[in-house]
């Protein structure tokens, strides 16, 4: 098994249990010196952003919440093509999550975009409900939904 570590909308276990019914979640932790953020896809003049994660080690309180989850082969597989990894939309990279029992290794996905652009309010709010069904903490979670973005009217 490999250890998965979640930080957008797959932190929410009923989202991942659709995803990759054979993996359980195992715990959550924290990215350490990382940052949450966005970045622009573009296809057909149709810019789509989306969550990923960046280091940054000189700035201290904007750490990432991850869920952790033991993935079977089969389902990592399925996630990889659900993300885009087949495509060439995500990358994986392996990082250490901080957690109560220590830090274990894990891969996450992170975009193979440039960073930029605002999440669409629904994307925005699906991410800060993801966190909270994983037991994110409340300041996490409020940070989450106060963060800059389109509002639904606005999206194309």
């Amino acid at each position: 098994m490999a250890l998965y570590a979640a930080y957008g909308s797959n932190l929410d276990p009923r989202r991942m249990f659709i995803r990759a019914p054979y993996s359980p979640l195992r715990g959550t932790g924290w990215l350490e010196g990382w940052r949450l953020t966005f970045g622009g896809e573009s296809a057909e003049g149709i810019v789509t952003i989306l969550a990923t994660v960046v280091e940054e080690p000189d700035r201290a309180g904007n750490d990432v919440f991850v869920g952790l989850y033991d993935l079977t082969p089969d389902d990592e597989r399925a996630l990889d093509e659900w993300e885009g990894l087949t495509v060439g939309l995500y990358s994986k990279l392996r990082v250490r999550v901080h957690t109560l029992e220590g830090t274990p290794l894990a891969w996450l996905y992170v975009l193979n975009e440039y960073e930029g652009g605002l999440p669409s309010a629904r994307y925005l709010g699906m991410i800060a409900e993801a966190a909270e069904a994983a037991g994110a903490p409340s300041d996490y979670v409020a940070e989450l939904r106060n963060r800059p973005c389109v509002s639904n009217d606005e999206e194309h």
